[in-house]
């Protein structure tokens, strides 16, 4: 068949065979795989046929352990079927990995190779999660490219077949998964020749039948499950020819030749490097480099990883080598070496020969490998005693085994246009990108690479797209380092990263901001900026893309109109053609979401080049120098001193992880066990919001609101006296505030200004008949709002005792404890939490289960989570997505323990003769109020003061070492609907069946939020989820009535927007319950599609309980009414409405009307049934909201 080329990333590539040659695929959610499964029920939707003419069987499982578990029983029923996990996925599919292997049943598991949880969660690529299960006895392996993906895939699974022993095939996580390349695409029919077909059919006779039954998995005794073991050998004894062979299959079809160890290089080399995975795409490029100049090096690519076959390795290694390092992705303390290294060093010694081998590790978590590391490794083998056991890509300053690496080198083919894009997270950038990548590498010759980095913020974070075009293929798997076009797509970059940092000598650089003149860049850009631009004679571009996306009617997103200024100015396609297609592009991207939005996108690309302005670069810019200014100091002091009153891990650490300059931090920055300070988001003062909201005083009727929905703590209330304002700015505006307790003192709106992401819910929500709160760009507003702040931080104190702490009002006058946070703007989830700490968070230990609320709360450099006046502040930890209940359980267990030793020490104490009367009435209270929050902390202060007068003791002297445990603990957990209705259930089952004091806390956004929308046993019948392409078929499972079905548990279910003080009410209730509780809050997500657009999402939360979608409604045991259902009954109509207002519904509508009508009428009438039941609730238990 003739070549078909064809853009795409490698999990695509790979999904390409996986549906071709399976039946049945059994998946679960877990970044960077799950766009394989998402991609197999997307295309089963379609119904798009496999190599059998059938659609692919897609099951999610509640778990990857679950997954396994049902790939295993799939295949022993006769199903080819597959699965694709990593990291800690892959670790919960080993115990089935060892059944399937032991079985001989033929499958192959597809790993986007993922860094692990230990000292901290990393969702990025390394090979530790492979290597975990490698001795697994699956055969394992690895493909270098997107390229690869495809054909070693294919390779994969003829071997499976063949064999009969079960593979893995990996690849590089995000590097490889995620990076987007112009392949060959292996056409299905090119397929079908080279599968050996007799033995699929051999496989599905072999299956459990009753009608020709066996039985499989029985209990052998010690005198025959070894011999057992070893009737396996023959079979892996074949594996290392039976992939030659499929190997030399893929080649006959595609012209590429594979081979289970493949060298590369000069053919008498003195040097060569072993690896496996993205980086031998560097090496290669490096070793092109070396040899050209008159090096003898080389480089053997490690295919086949499992069984490990000494023949063929040493088949391919030259006679003339002398060292030869080993390179390990991965990292096993303790160990003599890393996998690959300890298996090279053993083919060696069986075989008698000793050259000298080496052992490195480079690139977990991500790590950039460049070529200058590739280079640092081929020059440590040059010197007297090579560093063996060594490191590559950091500094370590600790243990001192990395090897130095010089300066960048140029490895990329000649001709190579690169790129680079800097934006906001959900403001397109990356998704614009995509698209470029797709026209060019669809609808030209050229050859086409696209790699996105990320930080760790949900949209509103820090991303860069690197973009390659070129006329030979990209070996380059590294970040761009030379750039010809850089794009800024966010001003503020300007002042916090050194964006033009690697441009080229007469680059181009294209900014999107407001300045659109000379003088306003004369005085905006930073003085390094203007003399990089002008002495690299850069030629300089500005768009305010705002403006046009704002008058076009979509708001923030700027991508048609960046994207079109890149097609104009990069030149990489004649320009008409490039719009032509774009326009093309738009349709079908955006087709789905309708006509209306089409057509603004449409209309962004005829508006952008009018709006882009060519500046002409002064010649004084090439001496630019920064005007001094000594008060500017980076800890805001104002003091004039000039110097940085910082804490040294905000200067040490955090400023240069947030410049983007975090791969220069040495070994030493961090703490071993990956402990972090609190409240370190408060230094990061991003400014990256278009527009935030401007108080009108006189218009405030002070309810507080605002603050109590702001998800990022970023507007809050401020009471001052008259005394405290006699030196306030004259911005600072104040009125008289309202209430009894609060009489005499001023009130204030004060916003965040540089910590607002721009969502909109404060000005969305209030309730002033004329709005208090208006929406302004940020540039009329930070100077002001700045000064304001610091006036309002550092000269007015907190009153934070004069009304009800358990009240809205109240609970706005503490201060949050969770603060700027890395959640999207309008976020559903964090406005629960940092409510959840104004009421407890100065006692409150957290156990969080992976997921976004990890991501937001607890993602470096900064944290969100901060610490009052005391120093008091939530203790929170991260353990693993499934075991967030158990977790928490753990630390409630220790400190209740704890607490009990500290009860047994007070009353003995207590007992003492001649103690002061005092003390003796503060022991008893202690001990009579303990498990009472006020009252324990009450007791325990007075204990602390009586102690001063106290005699000698060593009772005494241990009431004072344990003194952090006088007050009680409010223990909570938290985790989303994928988290508590799936993979963590049986946990939060368990803790909440144990009966004891622990509170358990669900934002239910009815999707896998954080990798990227999945369907749960949360989501609703008739919404499109990913791994629910077409429309979930069954309904939302009923977590709370399981809850309440045990008669002992409080459990609630609650909507902010609907009512903010039921929401206060049920949170109180259920941490003051001596019990297990459960609140399930409803959190509107971005993976919704919110038409009206995250900045109504408590107005979405208010429509959803109005319709009767989400009921709010409280069960409490320790009541005398147990049930009260809080949600008035469902208006007449509006629950199709509401449906019909989110995408994720709406989008079936437009594809599929038919079902949809179906569907959603299920949907209104399991809602229906819902609310019926909740009624005979409140007849049995309780009362009903009027």
């Amino acid at each position: 068949m003739a070549k078909k080329m064809k853009t795409m990333d490698g999990n695509t590539a790979t999904t390409h065979i996986a549906y071709a040659l399976s039946d049945v695929a059994c998946i679960y959610p877990i970044t960077p795989s799950s766009v394989m499964g998402e991609l197999a029920d997307d295309w089963a939707a379609a119904g798009k046929k496999n190599l059998m003419g059938q659609t692919v069987t897609v099951r999610e499982l509640q778990s990857e352990a679950g997954a396994a578990g049902a790939v295993h029983g799939s295949l022993v029923a006769g199903a080819m079927t597959s699965t694709f996990t990593a990291s800690q996925g892959l670790l919960l599919m080993i115990p089935n990995m060892y059944k399937i292997a032991g079985e001989l049943l033929p499958t192959v598991f597809h790993v986007s190779a993922r860094a692990l949880s230990t000292h901290a969660l990393s969702i990025f690529g390394d090979q530790q999660d492979v290597m975990a299960a490698r001795q697994t006895g699956f055969a394992f392996l690895c493909a270098s490219s997107v390229q690869e993906c495809m054909d070693i895939a294919l390779v994969a699974h003829l071997a499976t077949i063949e064999s009969s022993v079960p593979f893995c095939h990996f690849f590089d996580g995000f590097r490889t998964s995620h990076e987007i390349q112009k392949i060959e695409v292996i056409d299905y029919e090119d397929i079908r020749k080279v599968v050996n077909w007799d033995k699929v059919n051999e496989f599905r006779q072999n299956a459990m039948n009753p009608e020709h039954p066996h039985q499989r998995g029985t209990a052998q005794n010690p005198d025959i499950y070894f011999q057992n073991t070893e009737r396996r050998n023959l079979f892996y004894d074949a594996v290392p020819n039976v992939v030659v062979e499929a190997m030399k299959k893929v080649e006959g079809i595609t012209g590429r030749k594979y081979r289970p160890f493949d060298y590369v290089g000069h053919p008498e080399a003195d040097r060569i490097v072993v690896a496996m995975g993205s980086a031998c795409e560097t090496i290669e490029e490096v070793v092109n480099l070396l040899n050209a100049q008159g090096q003898r090096v080389g480089l053997v690519k490690v295919r086949l990883f499992r069984p490990f076959s000494t023949e063929h390795l040493l088949q391919v290694i030259p006679s003339t080598v002398k060292p030869i390092p080993v390179l390990d992705r991965t990292k096993e303390p303790g160990c003599l070496g890393e996998p690959l290294y300890l298996d090279v060093c053993a083919a060696f010694m069986e075989k008698g020969k000793t050259p000298e081998i080496l052992g490195g590790r480079y690139g977990l978590g991500s790590k950039e490998f460049t070529p200058a590391m590739a280079e640092a490794v081929f020059a440590n083998m040059t010197t007297v005693g090579p560093k063996n056991h060594f490191s590559v890509g950091i500094t370590d300053d600790v243990s001192y085994t990395s090897l130095e690496v010089g300066a960048d080198i140029d490895t990329v083919a000649p001709g190579t246009v690169q790129c680079k894009f800097f934006g906001l997270g959900a403001d397109g950038t990356v998704g614009a990108n995509k698209q470029a990548i797709k026209i060019i590498g669809d609808n030209t010759d050229l050859y086409a690479q696209a790699y996105f980095a990320y930080d760790s913020k949900k949209s509103g974070g820090f991303t860069v797209s690197h973009l390659r075009f070129g006329k030979s293929p990209i070996h380059s798997t590294y970040l761009v380092n030379q750039a010809d076009y850089i794009a800024c797509h966010k001003s503020a970059y300007v002042h916090q990263y050194d964006v033009l940092e690697g441009i080229k000598e007469g680059g181009v650089f294209v900014l999107n901001s407001e300045w659109n003149t000379v003088e306003d860049l004369s005085r905006e850009l930073p003085a390094a900026m203007k003399r990089t631009l002008a002495r690299k004679n850069i030629k300089f571009y500005n768009v305010d893309a705002v403006k046009v996306a704002m008058e076009i009617g979509l708001g923030g997103r700027i991508n048609m109109i960046m994207q079109t200024a890149f097609f104009k100015l990069a030149e990489v396609i004649p320009f008409e053609q490039a719009v032509a297609l774009l326009k093309d592009s738009i349709k079908k991207t955006y087709g789905r979401k309708g006509d209306k939005v089409v057509n603004m996108n449409l209309a962004a690309v005829d508006n952008a080049i009018a709006a882009l302005t060519e500046i002409k670069i002064p010649a004084e810019w090439a001496e630019a120098v920064d005007e001094h200014e000594a008060e500017a100091c980076s800890c805001g002091c104002g003091c004039g001193c000039g110097h940085n009153h910082e804490p040294a891990y905000i200067t040490d650490v955090v400023r240069p992880i947030l410049a983007q300059q975090g791969d220069k931090l040495p070994v030493s920055a961090f703490e071993p066990d990956g402990l972090v300070p609190l409240g370190t988001t408060a230094y990061e003062k991003r400014g990256v919001a278009v527009n935030i909201p401007e108080w009108i005083s006189e218009n405030c009727i002070q309810c507080c609101q605002c603050s109590f929905v702001c998800p990022h703590a970023a507007i809050r209330p401020v009471l001052a006296t008259e005394e405290e304002l006699s030196c306030a700015p004259d911005t600072f505006v104040t009125k008289d505030a309202i209430g009894k307790e609060l009489k005499g003192l001023k009130f204030r709106i004060q916003v965040y200004a540089e910590d607002c992401l721009g969502c909109g819910s404060c000005a969305e929500v209030c309730p002033a008949k004329t709005k208090a709160l208006v929406m302004k760009p940020l540039h009329t507003q930070i100077e002001d709002q700045v000064a304001n702040l610091k006036f309002a931080t550092e000269c007015v104190e907190p009153k934070d005792n004069l009304v009800a702490r358990d009240s809205l009002k109240g609970s706005q006058l503490q201060q949050p404890l969770l603060e700027f946070s890395g959640a999207c703007a309008g976020c559903g989830e964090t406005p629960y939490v940092k409510l959840i700490t104004q009421l407890f968070g100065e006692r409150m230990l957290i156990a969080n289960a992976t997921g976004c609320s990890s991501i937001w709360g607890g993602s470096a450099p900064t944290v969100p989570y901060t610490t009052n006046k005391d120093g008091h502040g939530p203790a929170w930890g991260s353990s693993l997505f499934e075991d967030a209940a158990e977790y928490g359980f753990g630390m409630f267990s220790a400190v209740k323990h704890r607490r009990e030793k500290l009860a047994d020490i007070v009353a003995e104490a207590a007992k003492l003769p001649g103690l002061p009367e005092g003390l003796v009435d503060a022991l008893n209270g202690w001990l009579e109020n303990k498990d009472d929050a006020e009252g324990s902390k009450k007791f325990g202060e007075e204990i602390l003061a009586a102690l001063s007068d106290a005699p000698e003791h060593e009772l005494f002297e241990q009431i004072w070492d344990m003194n952090d445990l006088l007050t009680k603990k409010s223990v909570w957990v938290f985790g989303g609907d994928g988290w508590a209705y799936d993979i963590g259930f049986g946990g939060v089952d368990h803790v909440l069946a144990s009966g004891q004091d622990i509170n358990v806390m669900v934002f239910d956004t009815e999707v896998y939020s954080n990798t990227g929308g999945q369907s749960s046993k949360s989501t609703p019948t008739g919404a499109i989820a990913q791994f629910a392409a077409g429309g979930k078929e069954v309904k939302k499972k009923d977590m709370a009535s399981i809850a309440m079905s045990y008669g002992y548990v409080y459990v609630a279910q609650i909507a902010m927007g609907a009512d903010f003080n039921q929401t206060v009410k049920a949170i109180a209730e259920a941490e003051a319950y001596p019990g297990p509780s459960l609140i399930i809050a409803y959190a509107p997500c971005i993976n919704h599609g919110i038409k009206k657009g995250m900045s109504k999402a408590q107005t979405e939360e208010e429509l959803a309980v109005k319709c009767g979608y989400w009921h709010n409604f409280r069960f409490n045991p320790a009541a005398e009414n147990k049930f009260s259902l809080d949600s008035k009954a469902p208006a007449e109509e509006g629950y199709q409405e509401f449906l019909d207002g989110e995408v994720r519904y709406n989008s079936l509508k437009r594809s599929n009307p038919e079902k949809a009508a179906r569907l959603f009428a299920k949907n209104e009438s399991e809602a229906k049934e819902r609310y019926e039941y909740l009624n005979k609730l409140v007849t049995l238990y309780g009362k009903t909201e009027e």
